[in-house]
């Protein structure tokens, strides 16, 4: 206890200890983000259980959400830019700089960017990045935990209201709020419930005054709390059959597929329910991974070495510990080149996508652009306005004819009308 009272020290060794401490601080927090730099770049979370470098700064280093989220964005920019942690162990950067920094930058301009926030305040270097970067601001998404609040027993809380402006406020309606009384003896405490706060566009602000119209009968009320509730419970069923094949009525075991990667639905509902939802990597210290997000069906036994798809065989593992789990099987050079050549796979495939787009797009205005020039030759030659056009629409029929064969189909179409298409395209002696 008696290294933190200071009242013993003078105030010219207080102020210089205190001097002493910060510039300690500064260097700490530099070694710190170079360290959590290096374990982040080797993925040792990875055999420690951690499904990510922020799942293992927050359970196994005990920092906090905020703390981990950003040490973790100044350590990675502080890996590509060394020059951050320079100036952060000699006191001329602050880690809220760095963070302030970090989405913003690039090998061309980080001497500049570094240069020009070296011991400023946080809000001026808000201000600087605000004029260089301008961007649309948007409140990000919020959810925190109430504090315990006492109502009276047969109290009804008001429902909350859909915003006109497109933001959902929640809360209560207008002319509806009461300042709450004093506890009365018997009031019920209300606890573990959050607040959401978000920014919403005006097409989900429709769906969600539509959803509330189609539940009237049920929530005659419009409340949001009930109105999002009941979504998440038919989002989460259509997710449960979709990620693995939760139904009431399974259907009986079938065997035909021949794809040794595809597992069975039955299989995939005894391993989940087997495994909980939980990613079952366990570290060396016995430490179970508890990753939920990512989750994928994992052969224990890799299919290429004549694995298995039966509830045995099959494991729940979050991605970067199924990538992890293979990079140990079969090499990371392996792994890493496989998942380049799918990368670049991919990338040709979206490139063929494009291309095939653009040329569809560029015959569609050609087309448009012929049939336009068909009805303003047929106008000029005295044809009505719906004469023409439906002559061109027809002459638009024959697919790789050029400008001219397209006007002499739509004369001939004007002048004698044929049974069918077909007989019209022969007898005019125009290829279809």
């Amino acid at each position: 206890m008696r290294a933190y009272t200071l009242t013993h020290l003078s105030d010219a060794v207080l102020l210089r200890s205190l001097t002493a401490l910060v510039a300690q601080d500064c260097a700490t927090t530099a070694a710190l983000l170079a360290h959590i730099a290096e374990v982040d770049a080797r993925k040792l979370y990875l055999p420690a259980g951690y499904p990510s470098m922020h799942a293992y700064c927050i359970d196994e280093l005990r920092l906090s959400d905020d703390a981990a989220y950003k040490r973790i964005q100044a350590a990675r920019a502080a890996r590509q830019f060394p020059a951050l942690l320079t100036a952060l162990a000699e006191g001329r950067l602050h880690l809220a700089a760095v963070c302030l920094l970090a989405p913003h930058l690039t090998p061309e301009n980080a001497g500049e960017l570094l240069a020009a926030v070296v011991h400023r305040r946080k809000s001026d270097i808000e201000q600087m990045l605000a004029r260089r970067f301008p961007r649309l601001e948007e409140r990000p998404a919020m959810i925190r935990a109430l504090p315990a609040t006492s109502f009276p027993p047969n109290a009804q809380l008001a429902p909350g209201q859909v915003a006109t402006h497109t933001e959902l406020v929640g809360a209560l309606a207008p002319g509806q709020v009461e300042a709450l009384a004093p506890r009365p003896e018997g009031a019920l405490l209300l606890s573990e419930r959050f607040a959401l706060q978000l920014s919403i566009g005006k097409g989900t602000h429709d769906k969600l005054r539509y959803a509330q119209a189609l539940l009237s009968h049920a929530v005659p009320s419009g409340d949001v709390t009930q109105v999002l509730d009941r979504a998440l419970d038919a989002l989460i069923g259509q997710l449960e059959k979709r990620k693995f094949a939760d139904t009431k009525k399974p259907r009986p075991a079938q065997h035909s597929n021949v794809n040794k990667r595809h597992v069975p639905a039955h299989v995939k509902r005894a391993v989940w329910e087997r495994d909980h939802g939980q990613c079952t990597f366990v570290s060396a210290s016995g430490h179970r991974c508890e990753g939920r997000r990512f989750l994928e069906f994992d052969h224990v036994d890799p299919v290429a070495r004549g694995g298995r798809a039966t509830a045995e065989c099959i494991r729940l593992r979050c991605r970067a510990h199924n990538q992890y789990e293979a990079e140990r099987t079969f090499g990371a050079g392996f792994m890493i080149e496989k998942r380049d050549r799918a990368r670049r796979a991919a990338n040709e495939s979206r490139a063929r996508a494009v291309a095939r787009d653009a040329a569809e797009t560029r015959a569609s205005a050609a087309a448009r652009e012929q049939t336009r020039d068909v009805v303003a030759g047929l106008r000029e030659l005295g044809f009505r306005a719906d004469e023409a056009r439906r002559a061109a629409e027809f002459s638009a029929t024959l697919h790789g004819a050029t400008l001219e064969g397209r006007v002499r189909a739509a004369l001939k179409f004007l002048c004698r009308k044929p049974a069918s298409t077909t007989e019209s395209g022969r007898a005019w002696g125009v290829s279809t």
